[in-house]
């Protein structure tokens, strides 16, 4: 593994050993005789999605998927932020780089929400955008009560939600919250994730990692072929929507970013952004939740 695929994957063992598995990102625990792995995030200072860590993430999960030793995934982030979405920083792509992107984006969070065993949410950190999505594409997400913002302003800054993203937002919310989510486009504090759906249950910080780690031990005991089948049930027809899509389709929306008023949306979100040092804070005049 080289230096710039680790900032974005830091593998550790449970007892604090490195370890390595084909070059993903993850961290190892291995609740009773069931072996779970931990993927974590880690690419400072938002965690924000590029190609690189879309490809690690998706490399991870299909290594996880093809071992049969491995029985539940937590997916977390590192740092003050569980993901940051779509990282705005980085130079306008070409058309050829902007297609691989968005295939990159499809793929992993394909693997993510059709992976054939228990995936898990720990969310403790800013989850914005894309990386709320990365968050409601696991099966169970736990989230604790703090510091930290979570919500979907793609609408607010000028950017297209990918249909894998919009699938997945529809399976998982009720109809009212996804639309006072994409069309309010507000940031929330964490307290409101239950009354907006977007977390599963609250747990005292103290508690979080104890509480993620059973919960996916308990879902990774279940017979494999029976939860497997269940959860292929769940999202069949949402994934057919997405495989559906055609690249002229996908393109359409991806234009949505290049529009004179979505670019300078993203423009004044980025300054924002600058001043606040990819810290958004409760109260704040950028990421005050708006009131109609």
């Amino acid at each position: 593994m080289d230096r710039r695929t680790a900032t974005r994957l830091k593998p550790t063992a449970c007892d604090g050993r490195p370890w390595r598995r084909g070059g993903c990102c993850a961290r190892e625990h291995r609740p009773g005789r069931r072996e779970g792995w931990r993927l974590t995030l880690d690419r400072p200072p938002a965690n924000a999605l590029d190609e690189q860590l879309l490809a690690d993430l998706g490399a991870a999960l299909a290594s996880a998927a093809a071992d049969d030793a491995v029985r539940a995934i937590v997916l977390t982030g590192a740092g003050a932020f569980f993901c940051g979405g779509f990282d705005l920083s980085a130079p306008r792509r070409d058309e050829a780089a902007a297609r691989r992107l968005r295939e990159l984006y499809r793929e992993s969070h394909l693997g993510l929400f059709t992976l054939p065993k228990p995936t898990v949410a720990m969310v403790a950190a800013h989850a914005i955008a894309g990386g709320l999505v990365l968050a409601l594409a696991c099966d169970y997400r736990l989230g604790v009560d703090g510091d930290y913002r979570l919500g979907l302003n793609e609408a607010a800054i000028g950017a297209s939600f990918p249909k894998v993203a919009f699938e997945i937002v529809r399976l998982r919310l009720t109809h009212a919250r996804a639309s006072e989510l994409l069309l309010g486009a507000a940031l929330y504090p964490a307290n409101e994730a239950i009354r907006l759906g977007v977390v599963d249950e609250m747990i005292p910080a103290d508690r979080l990692e104890a509480t993620v780690v059973r919960r996916a031990a308990r879902l990774g005991a279940f017979p494999r072929e029976a939860y497997a089948h269940a959860k292929a049930a769940l999202v069949a027809e949402a994934v057919a929507r997405v495989e559906a899509e055609t690249e002229e389709e996908a393109a359409r929306g991806a234009a949505v970013w290049t529009t004179p008023e979505s670019s300078a949306a993203r423009a004044a979100q980025r300054e924002r952004l600058g001043r606040a040092r990819w810290r958004p804070r409760a109260g704040t005049a950028a990421n005050r939740r708006e009131r109609s």
